[in-house]
């Protein structure tokens, strides 16, 4: 296919690599942020061709992995009501909250509907008047302008009956919470392509200054993050900092503009608790005031649930990069797909789950 297989083609891929084995003279911890550039790396073997000089670490930037335990179990409380419909991508169905997840509130008899659109959840409110409707808004900014717009379509067709559970998350504030940390070993990024071709990677400059690290905007395919981990290695190995970007057939440095401002018209900044990190100050988005009447948590009166996170489970030092899945005593023990102690194991975009599902189960030692 046309634009996909020139991506993964073996021969181009052999020359990155040996760029890359001729450029690296020292060891270097390098991140890549999202959750899908994990599981090519996995699927495609890439950390295992990579020299040994480097190491790859896995991000935070897999949104149902992030989504914090207290929306989730503030998810089961609306979705167990008799007269809801609760709308969530597929990915969130088996995320396990602190004693259930949405796909056993389905299995006894409560209306939980997978879709794959937040445009789907507003024509599902419609079709039924007499039911509350609620979206589960989970994401980083990618998913950001669909799920705005689900809010503008309900407002301009009147309707009453529909709401949205959100917990979108932004990347900047991450980054700045892991390169900040005492613990920190990140020292340069992958960044997401998905998003930047949202946000553009302007923001991303202030932090590449600030921490003199090299971010490298990459795509998913096997070339694209060979490229992208080649570009970050010359900088690291030339002693420069600053923004790259190797994606440019999506991404430029501005990023989509009518989707910025469709995103801020919506929502605004507010502080957000990330799963397995807690809290990151300013690190997401929610409602505007003037879009209250769409806020869930409100309608249903779910503000105040608290939770407390597994003492086993450590998913969130995975998701700092600090340790990796095999490290857990968990993984592959009493956490598994079929089993999930944290929400790392069971989205498609968990470092946990591309282990698990790639067979790397070698005990690391960081």
């Amino acid at each position: 296919m046309k634009y996909l297989d020139e991506f993964r083609n073996a021969e181009l891929a052999k020359v990155v690599l040996d760029k890359i084995r001729k450029t690296v003279k020292h060891p270097w911890v390098i991140m890549e942020i999202c959750g899908g550039q994990t599981h090519s790396i996995m699927q495609n073997g890439i950390d295992q061709l990579l020299p040994s000089q480097i190491e790859l670490v896995h991000g935070p930037g897999c949104p149902v992995c992030v989504t914090s335990l207290e929306l989730v179990d503030k998810a089961l409380a609306i979705a167990a009501l008799p007269n809801a419909i609760f709308c969530s991508f597929g990915d969130m169905v088996r995320v396990p909250g602190s004693d259930k997840d949405l796909f056993s509130i389905r299995a006894a008899g409560g209306q939980v509907k997978i879709v794959y659109s937040p445009l789907d959840a507003v024509k599902i409110a419609q079709q039924n008047p007499d039911k509350e409707v609620v979206f589960f808004a989970i994401g980083f900014e990618t998913t950001a302008p669909a799920n705005v717009m689900s809010v503008l379509q309900a407002k301009s067709l009147g309707l009453k009956n529909f709401s949205v559970l959100v917990s979108q998350v932004t990347v900047p504030p991450a980054m700045h919470a892991i390169l900040s940390s005492p613990s920190n070993r990140v020292q340069g990024f992958l960044a997401a392509g998905h998003v930047c071709s949202v946000m553009g990677f302007h923001e991303y400059q202030p932090i590449a200054l600030k921490y003199q690290i090299p971010i490298t905007v990459t795509g998913f395919e096997p070339l694209d993050l060979l490229k992208g981990i080649l570009m970050t290695v010359e900088h690291l190995e030339a002693g420069k900092h600053g923004v790259l970007n190797g994606y440019p057939r999506v991404v430029s440095e501005q990023g989509n503009l009518p989707a910025q401002a469709l995103i801020k018209k919506v929502y605004q900044d507010c502080d957000r608790n990330w799963r397995g990190i807690g809290l990151i100050p300013m690190s997401g988005w929610c409602l505007r005031p003037e879009y209250a009447e769409f806020n869930a948590e409100t309608r249903f009166s779910v503000e105040n649930i608290k939770t407390r996170e597994s003492e086993i489970c450590i998913a969130g030092q995975i998701l700092q990069g600090i340790k990796k899945p095999p490290q857990c005593p968990a993984f592959a023990n009493e956490c598994t797909p079929e089993n999930p102690l944290g929400a790392t194991m069971v989205s498609s975009e968990g470092a946990c789950a591309a282990y698990y599902r790639y067979a790397r189960f070698e005990k690391e030692i960081i």
